[in-house]
């Protein structure tokens, strides 16, 4: 059932326990407890604690008052049902109702404004949308989950600092990735995919966004843009969904084509050299270890190969036309080169930055200049 269908069904502020309607037909038939105990078979006990509602009408009892009153065992096995549940959703509210100091742990006015979940006012309703966008009936749940994504971290201290921002943010990647239809991971298509990468690079959002999902999709691997969170603070993450599908996930934090495509071929290294059953968190904990080290090589020789690096490094200077040149001959976009050029301190960070492509958000989940 659509989320939409279920947020607007209607439920009762009230309802009477049916025992309440047995007492009223036994009163219009003049039928007293001891009477329908002893037509039923049921102890006395039982038919008035039924009539008080402590006690549920079973479909066995239902059965029986059928016979004795000639009222069907499913009306009396429904109203059981509704008032029961109207029971458990009162009990529910209250749970609910006492949750606020989990709910301020999260960006909920945020996730509204984008549309992440519904926009709602009391506590109770915020923290019932933020049970269903984490698929968790409760929040002792909720921190099973994430107890369980801490260790994958290899950051327990960084990530419980910001756990609510940093779930959040990848949660929802999980949800898009969740909608797009994707296939089972091949290494060799995804190696083939990240060549196709590195020629959309030359390209703008409202071409290489959808081309550059669909060919990582082929190979099994889901591309998904959202937006960083504030207090998340992160550019990038990798994880597996299953043994078979993996997803990448990038946030635009840092806004030009020259971070972006890094991030996107540094998360794409973890994809293909490293353990599945860690996530990968870029931009977070501020730690190099190996694993790292190798995603950043991999991506730095992926977009420049080494074997033309050289011949870009011995220049005493860089103007606009070398620049774009050696972009060309290279085949990615001058924004690329460029940030390399800072990267390795060869140019100042406030040189030439208006061959990088500025990125903006052209909704909750795209990119665009």
């Amino acid at each position: 059932m659509a989320e939409s269908s279920v947020r607007n069904q209607y439920f009762p502020t009230s309802v009477s326990a049916p025992g309440e309607t047995l007492r009223e037909l036994l009163e219009e038939r003049g039928i007293s407890q001891a009477d329908l105990a002893e037509r039923t078979g049921r102890p006395r006990k039982t038919i008035n604690e039924i009539l008080q509602g402590k006690t549920a009408i079973t479909p066995e009892t239902a059965l029986q008052l059928e016979l004795v009153l000639g009222v069907p065992a499913r009306f009396w096995t429904a109203r059981e049902a509704r008032y029961r549940e109207f029971l458990a959703r009162r009990a529910e509210e209250e749970r609910l109702e006492a949750l606020g100091e989990w709910v301020r742990q999260f960006p909920v006015r945020e996730m509204m404004k984008r549309g992440w979940i519904a926009d709602v006012r009391g506590v109770s309703e915020k923290a019932r949308a933020l049970l269903e966008f984490f698929g968790v009936a409760s929040p002792e749940q909720w921190l099973v989950i994430q107890g369980r994504q801490a260790v994958a971290f290899r950051m327990s201290t960084a990530f419980e600092a910001r756990a609510a921002a940093l779930a959040t943010w990848l949660r929802m990647g999980e949800r898009a990735a969740e909608r797009r239809p994707c296939g089972e991971y091949d290494e060799l298509r995804f190696r083939a995919a990240l060549h196709d990468a590195r020629d959309l690079t030359r390209t703008g959002p409202e071409t290489f966004q959808p081309r550059l999902e669909e060919v990582c999709a082929q190979a099994g691997v889901a591309v998904v843009f959202v937006p960083e969170l504030p207090g998340c603070r992160t550019h990038g993450a990798t994880k597996w969904l299953n043994p078979r599908r993996a997803l990448l996930q990038l946030s635009l934090r840092h806004k030009t084509e020259d971070q972006l495509w890094f991030s996107f071929f540094h998360e794409a290294a973890h994809i293909l050299l490293h353990r599945k059953r860690t996530i990968f968190l870029e931009g977070v904990n501020g730690l190099q270890d190996e694993e790292e080290a190798q995603a950043d090589r991999f991506a730095s020789d992926f977009l420049i190969p080494p074997e033309h690096f050289p011949a870009l490094a011995c220049r005493d200077t860089y103007s606009l036309a070398a620049i774009k040149a050696f972009a060309h001959q290279v085949g990615v976009s001058p924004g690329i080169v460029v940030g390399r050029l800072q990267h390795e301190k060869l140019i100042p960070y406030t040189h030439h930055n208006q061959l990088k492509m500025r990125l903006e958000w052209a909704g909750p989940q795209t990119a665009a200049v």
